[in-house]
């Protein structure tokens, strides 16, 4: 059985890294931006006046990567309050062994799904060199791959590869966007 000082330093100790990955994965320039804003309000304000015009003209682009990041930020948020849940029943002393046994279980499961993920998003760039999301929910593996040609027999190629690391049959989709 786990201790309560285990379980708070895993607990800190994940919290930390989910911190430090979506704070690396951040862009630089909305860091900078953000650091621009704050100091410079007064500035902005008279600009604001002057580009309402051009503002009108702009275009939002949002390139390849922004996606999958965004897409990993929520799986990664809805684990988190999973977890934060699961956690919460192992330290509270009201619930019954086998209800802690359970919650010690998902958790469990729920870092295998996640070091499995990353497995193979790292197949997938080696192998096709493409970016990707995957996402494993019990025998079903969602993947979505940033490319501009949308092959069918590449579909069939990474779905071939993906379940060749699973012993039992997989439902696998594939979904391109661009």
């Amino acid at each position: 059985m786990i201790n309560k000082q285990s379980l708070w330093f895993l607990t800190l100790f994940s919290l930390i890294l989910v911190l430090s990955v979506y704070y690396i994965t951040m862009p630089n320039e909305l860091l900078l931006t953000n650091n621009n804003q704050y100091s410079d309000k007064s500035e902005t304000e008279d600009k604001n006046n002057e580009s309402e015009e051009t503002e009108e003209n702009a275009k939002v682009t949002i390139e390849e990567s922004d996606l999958l990041v965004a897409m990993r930020v929520s799986l990664e948020e809805e684990r988190l309050n999973l977890m934060n849940d699961l956690q919460e029943q192992l330290t509270n002393s009201e619930t019954t062994v086998e209800e802690k046994n359970n919650a010690y279980e998902q958790l469990r499961y729920l870092n295998q799904i996640q070091g499995d993920e990353e497995k193979l998003e790292a197949k997938i760039k080696k192998n096709f060199q493409l970016d990707s999301f995957i996402q494993i929910d019990n025998n079903q593996i969602k993947v979505v791959v940033v490319s501009k040609e949308h092959d069918n027999k590449l579909a069939n190629n990474i779905m071939r590869s993906i379940q060749e690391e699973y012993q039992e049959k997989m439902y696998i989709t594939v979904k391109f966007e661009e």
